[in-house]
């Protein structure tokens, strides 16, 4: 069996990779979100809100058994949030709490416990995080999202140079899979100019049909996912790159 920890499964991204995932024989999802809107007899949801550290520390151990039949494991650490659009400067201090927790701290902690269950496994291991282009440029108003999401990249890099060193075989990527749309895209587009001086931009990328579906993108990602790992291939990745 083929098993898929996905983050973030009830909507958009993670909802698209889950079910991309189930279209394929021998294969299960754990789903770890706070809502179930997925239904089939090979999806798994685990109840989880990610802003609550408490919470995921007691159930982590939940989300990664033993899993003595598999043929690979996978880890898509998906769910983000952009939180409150607004200068740094003008915003309440818990939003960066919140907005790390989600994007930077419960990935970490994911990242933690899966290399440690399955360290003494030989199959196919597999963590990919998924990050932003908002994590290489300065997007105004988006401060701790892009901080965060920065952070991730740095963390999968140090990640997969500890996993060579001790030859482990483990792939780690941190993807941008571009803009897509989502709920996520709706609150961006949503935002004063007075906080987010590309809001414009991105509605008209909504009027022109700009953004990418969910299910396109989930598909290529799991095909890429599927082969085997390309030498020497960098580990901070753009979805034009696995195309």
């Amino acid at each position: 069996m083929h098993y898929y920890i996905i983050t973030g499964a009830s909507r958009g991204l993670g909802r698209a990779l889950a079910e991309e995932v189930l279209q394929q024989p021998n294969t299960a999802v754990l789903g770890v979100c706070r809502h179930a809107t997925i239904t089939h007899e090979r999806y798994t949801h685990q109840p989880l809100d990610l802003s609550d550290m408490l919470a995921v520390q007691n159930n982590l151990h939940k989300v990664f058994p033993a899993h003595s039949d598999a043929q690979s494991i996978t880890l898509i650490n998906n769910a983000a949030v952009v939180g409150k659009i607004g200068y740094v400067g003008e915003q309440q201090n818990e939003h960066f709490e919140f907005v790390f927790d989600v994007n930077t701290v419960a990935p970490a902690m994911f990242m933690n416990t899966f290399l440690s269950a399955y360290s003494g496994l030989s199959v196919p291991r597999t963590i990919l995080n998924i990050s932003s282009g908002a994590a290489q440029r300065a997007v105004d108003g988006w401060g701790a999202y892009s901080a965060s999401k920065a952070a991730l990249d740095a963390l999968s890099r140090t990640a997969q140079k500890e996993q060579d060193l001790r030859g482990s075989g483990i792939r780690i990527r941190s993807l941008s899979p571009g803009i897509l749309d989502t709920t996520m895209q709706e609150h961006i587009r949503s935002a004063e100019v007075s906080n987010f001086s590309e809001a414009d931009r991105f509605a008209e990328y909504h009027s022109a049909g700009k953004l990418a579906e969910p299910h396109d993108v989930a598909k290529n990602i799991i095909a890429w996912l599927s082969q085997p790992a390309i030498s020497e291939e960098e580990v901070v990745l753009r979805m034009e790159s696995i195309k």
